[in-house]
């Protein structure tokens, strides 16, 4: 690959900031040894489909003002979380990933369990990740959830009553799994399907190799089977070249986006097409080189980065958990372009953030991750409600 341009002078943030934080070719959530070097500003890059609307120029940025409100917590004392999901009542299941159990937590705060789940391996980075709630959950009462077994990651279905979950039934099996890059987050799409974020199991070539799971954006039926129209026929793929997918969103138009953690170079958010290849381990960011890959519409320095979750705001920009940078991004964007330059929020408040979600008042949830590689502090960890403003 050619060598990349550096980044431009860091962007200026007032009062509450966001950030990406750096990965590692061993770890997504440890620097790399060059970290000490990198600089720490965010750059965008043009899509191979559509050129971002802002400059790259990095000129000085400033922070939003504090939306109306603060933010608060809605629950602390959490165990290693993972993900988040809301239930259509407004209360949200939220995963442990090591204790392999799930917690239902109510908007003022009150928590219960729901269950656990037999067969999680939490080793390395793997365990009890992704949960996604049916969009008929009043009717069926569905749930999905993604973890690490003994061999593989998979995806199993059951469902949740007033007793707690019933039989887990393995619905998509296979997906590599290893020490890290497990992927791990589920999400329903718009169009009624089930997503599935997997890495390449710490082996890149099955990043570009259609007949793996690994390194791909999956999209199946809530039973495992390959989606309708998709885009390599009875496939579950639908997108490739992936290093570790751990961030899925949709904006109003139907737009996807997900967040990739890079290697040594380029963290990256992407808009993503049926069929897309983007590129890992042969391209890193934006390669100008050629146009066989999706070039990502913003990235970061690892240094930066480690972006897990990402949600759509009621304002309509993606917002992208970040791990070491111990912030959020706020990426303004019109469809599948990027408006202006990506925002920093929240820094080092809340340390490393595992996952953002939309919640059904208009507010964001985040979920701290300071249980795991991180610097604990007291009430460690938490979901905090943020006003979107």
């Amino acid at each position: 690959m050619p060598s990349r341009p550096p980044p431009p002078p860091a962007l200026v943030a007032l009062g509450l900031s966001f950030a990406l934080v750096a990965c590692s070719a061993s770890s997504d959530e440890e620097p790399p040894p060059s970290a000490a070097t990198a600089t720490s500003t965010p750059t965008a890059s043009p899509s191979a489909s559509a050129s971002a609307s802002g400059s790259a120029s990095g000129s000085p940025t400033a922070s939003p003002p504090v939306p109306a409100g603060s933010p608060s917590d809605v629950v602390t004392g959490l165990d290693v979380p993972w993900s988040i999901a809301f239930l259509p009542d407004g209360d949200a299941l939220v995963t442990l990933r090591d204790a392999a159990e799930v917690v239902r937590v109510t908007p003022e705060g009150r928590r219960s369990t729901v269950g656990e789940v037999d067969g999680v391996d939490a080793g390395g980075e793997g365990g009890l990740l992704g949960v996604a709630v049916s969009p008929s959950f009043a009717t069926d009462r569905v749930v999905h959830l993604y973890f690490t077994a003994d061999r593989d990651n998979r995806v199993v279905r059951t469902t949740l009553d007033a007793d707690g979950f019933g039989g887990m039934t393995p619905v998509l099996t296979g997906i590599p799994k290893a020490g890290n890059h497990n992927g791990g987050r589920i999400a329903w799409g718009p169009d009624g399907f089930l997503y599935v974020g997997t890495g390449d199991a710490a082996q890149p070539d099955r990043a570009q190799d259609r007949g793996n799971l690994g390194g791909k954006i999956l999209r199946v039926t809530a039973d495992g089977k390959a989606a309708p129209g998709n885009p390599f026929g009875a496939s579950p793929v639908w997108s490739l070249g992936h290093r570790n997918v751990q961030g899925l969103a949709w904006g109003g138009d139907g737009t996807m986006y997900a967040s990739e953690f890079g290697q040594n170079t380029w963290d990256e958010l992407n808009v993503i097409t049926p069929g897309g290849n983007y590129g890992w381990p042969e391209a890193e960011g934006t390669d100008d080189s050629t146009d066989e890959f999706v070039a990502p519409i913003a990235q970061w320095a690892t240094s930066d980065a480690s972006p897990s979750g990402i949600a759509v705001g009621a304002d309509g920009a993606v917002y992208l958990a970040a791990l070491r940078g111990e912030s959020l991004w706020k990426v303004g964007v019109d469809g599948p372009r990027r408006r202006g330059e990506p925002v920093r929020l929240l820094r080092e408040r809340y340390g490393r953030v595992r996952d953002v979600v939309a919640a059904p008042d208009g507010t964001l949830w985040i979920l701290s991750n300071n249980t795991f590689r991180g610097d604990p502090r007291p009430g460690d960890d938490r979901v905090v409600r943020v006003p979107v403003g």
